[in-house]
C-alpha cells in the first residue's frame, strides 16, 4: 500500500540538524554534486556543468529527508499534488492516509510530509544554485557557456521562490503585504530568517528572472533552463501580479522567437509523451529510461493505471469533464481516457467514476514515463490572453484563443473576433486556460489569484463523511462541506512546514 507516515510534532524537532544542512553554503547529499566544492566549481566548465546539472537532478530526484528516502518524495511529484488535487480538475476515489489527502480535504497540518518534503527540497535546489552563483562570482569569467551557467541558476532559483510563495503564501491580487515565504538569495543567508512579503518575493523573482535570461546566450536544450524559459516565467508571473502589459511583453517575446511552435491537432496527443522533442515545449523537466520510477513514486501513478503501473485512486473530475462536453472533438480528450468494463460501462471505484489521466505517460511507451512540461507555447498564448481581456482588447485575447483552438481540432468553433451571448473575454480566456493547461499545476492558482472561487460541487471524497452508498451519479452531491472555497478562505495556502518553524523563530505560521 501507498502510505506516507504522519508525524506529530513531538517526534519532528529532532530533524533539526538536517534542516541546517540545508543552509550550509555547501552542496550536500546530491549526486551528481555531492562534495563538490568551491575551489572545484571555479576550475573547469565541465565541474561546474556537473554542479548545475546536480540542481536539476533535485527535481526528480528522491533525495533523502528525516533520516530516510521514500519513494513518494520527488519535488515534480509533490509539486502536482499540491497544485492539481486541491484543484477541480481532478477528483479522489477514496480516503487515505497519504498526505496527498491534504490537498484535495484542505484539512491540512504543519506536519504533512508532501509540503514539508517540498518545502525542503526547494531550498536545497536554491541552495545549490547560491553556491553555484557564489563560486562563479568569485571567479568572474566572460566564457558564454560559464555565463549560460551561471544565468541558469538565476532562473532556477526564481523559479523555485515563486513556486513556494503560490504554495505557501496568499495571491499577490489578494494581499500583496501578506507574509511571503523566506528570501535565500546567498550562501551567507543565516539560518534564523523572517519571511519576506509577497511582494519582496516577486520583485526578488522578477529581479533573478531578468538576470538569468540576460547571461543565457548558449541554449543546452529544453530540459534545461533558457533566455525564453526565463522570458516565459517572467510572463507568469506578471500574470500574477496583474502587471497586464509586462506580462504581453514578456509572453510576445517568446512567442516571437521563433523558437517555439503550436503543436497541431494531429500532433498533441504525443506531445507528452515526447516533451523534450516537442516543438512546443519550452522547458522540461527530462526523465530518461533509467529514471523511470514505475508505480512507486512516479507523478503517472497518481492518475493513471494499465492495470498495474498506477495506484487508480485519482481521476479527471465531473467537472471538468462536463466542461468539456461541449466539443467532443476537441483532442484535448486524449489525455482523459476512461476504464471500461468488459459491458462497456464505466467502471467506478468506491462510487466515482474512473477517466485516467495520460500527460505523464507513455515516453518510450512506457505508462509511467514522461519529462513533465514547466512551461510550454500555449501557455504564453493564454497568458496574453488574459491580460488582453483584462485590459478590455478582446479581439487582442480571442485571437490568441483561436490560435489554441484551431489546433485542437476546434477550427469550426473559432471566436472570429466575437463573444458569444452572456460571455465575458475573461471567462473565455479561463476556460480555455483550463481546458488547454489541465492537469499541469495552474488551475487553482488560476481560480484563487482571479478572486473566484473554487466549485467542487461534484462526488469526490474530498467531501467530508462521504460514503459510497451516499453517492448518486444522477445528482450533484449537496449538504456537503468543502464544495465551494472562497480565495479569502485560509486554507488555499499551506501551512509553513513545522520543521522551519521549530529551527527557525523568526518564521511566522500561516494562520
Amino acid at each position: 500500500m501507498r502510505r506516507n507516515n504522519i508525524y506529530p510534532e513531538s517526534v519532528l524537532f529532532g530533524i533539526w540538524v538536517a534542516v541546517l544542512f540545508l543552509f550550509s553554503g555547501c552542496i550536500k547529499d546530491v549526486v551528481p554534486s555531492d562534495a563538490i566544492t568551491t575551489d572545484v566549481l571555479t576550475s573547469t566548465t565541465e565541474g561546474l556543468t556537473d554542479a548545475v546539472n546536480g540542481a536539476y537532478a533535485l527535481f526528480k530526484d528522491h533525495v533523502a529527508f528525516n533520516g530516510t528516502q521514500d519513494d513518494n518524495n520527488m519535488y515534480l511529484r509533490q509539486y502536482f499534488q499540491m497544485s492539481d488535487f486541491a484543484s477541480d480538475d481532478i477528483t479522489c476515489a477514496q480516503v487515505t492516509e497519504d498526505p496527498l489527502f491534504y490537498s484535495f480535504s484542505y484539512a491540512r497540518v504543519p506536519t504533512q510530509t508532501n509540503a514539508r518534503y517540498f518545502w525542503y527540497i526547494s531550498y536545497k535546489i536554491i541552495n545549490d544554485c547560491n553556491t553555484v552563483i557564489a563560486a562563479v562570482e568569485k571567479k568572474p569569467s566572460a566564457d558564454p557557456a560559464i555565463q549560460q551557467l551561471l544565468g541558469e541558476c538565476y532562473f532556477l532559483r526564481a523559479f523555485c521562490h515563486f513556486n513556494l510563495v503560490r504554495f505557501f503564501a496568499q495571491p499577490y491580487t489578494i494581499d500583496k503585504a501578506a507574509p511571503g515565504v523566506i528570501l535565500r538569495t546567498s550562501t551567507s543567508t543565516p539560518a534564523e530568517k523572517a519571511r519576506s512579503t509577497v511582494a519582496e518575493v516577486y520583485q526578488q523573482v522578477i529581479a533573478d528572472a531578468q538576470e538569468g535570461a540576460s547571461l543565457m546566450n548558449q541554449p543546452r536544450g529544453v530540459t534545461f533552463a533558457s533566455k525564453e524559459a526565463a522570458w516565459a516565467l517572467l510572463s507568469r508571473v506578471y500574470l500574477y501580479e496583474e502587471a497586464n502589459d509586462s506580462c504581453i511583453d514578456y509572453a510576445t517575446k517568446v512567442i516571437n522567437s521563433g523558437k517555439f511552435t503550436l503543436s497541431t491537432a494531429t500532433a498533441y496527443p504525443t506531445l507528452f509523451a515526447n516533451a523534450a522533442q516537442n516543438a512546443a515545449t519550452i522547458f522540461c523537466i527530462g526523465f530518461t529510461s533509467k529514471e523511470d520510477y514505475g508505480k512507486f513514486g512516479s507523478i503517472a501513478s497518481m492518475i493513471y493505471s494499465d492495470g498495474n503501473s498506477g495506484w487508480g485512486e485519482e481521476f479527471a473530475s465531473e467537472s471538468l469533464r462536463d466542461l468539456m462536453k461541449a466539443h467532443p472533438e476537441d483532442i484535448r480528450w486524449k489525455y482523459i481516457v476512461p476504464l471500461h468494463d468488459d459491458n462497456g460501462n464505466i467502471v467506478t471505484k468506491n462510487g466515482i467514476e474512473t477517466y485516467y489521466i495520460t500527460k505523464f505517460s507513455f515516453q518510450n511507451g512506457s505508462p509511467t514515463l514522461s519529462s513533465p512540461v514547466m512551461f510550454r507555447l500555449a501557455e504564453m498564448y493564454l497568458n496574453r490572453a488574459e491580460a488582453y481581456a483584462k485590459l478590455g482588447k478582446t479581439k487582442e485575447a480571442l485571437d490568441d484563443l483561436d490560435m489554441i483552438r484551431e489546433n485542437r481540432g476546434l477550427e469550426n468553433s473559432l471566436y472570429n473576433g466575437t463573444l458569444p451571448q452572456g460571455v465575458t473575454a475573461l471567462s473565455a480566456v479561463l476556460q480555455e486556460r483550463r481546458i488547454e493547461l489541465a492537469f499541469e499545476g495552474h488551475r487553482v492558482f488560476d481560480v484563487f489569484r482571479n478572486k473566484m472561487a473554487l466549485d467542487r460541487t461534484y462526488w469526490g471524497y474530498h467531501l467530508p463523511g462521504l460514503k459510497e452508498t451516499d453517492i448518486n451519479l444522477s445528482q450533484k452531491p449537496t449538504g456537503y462541506a468543502n464544495m465551494i472555497l472562497q480565495p479569502t478562505d485560509p486554507r488555499i495556502i499551506y501551512y509553513i512546514p513545522i520543521d522551519e518553524i521549530q529551527t527557525n523563530p523568526l518564521c511566522t505560521q500561516n494562520p
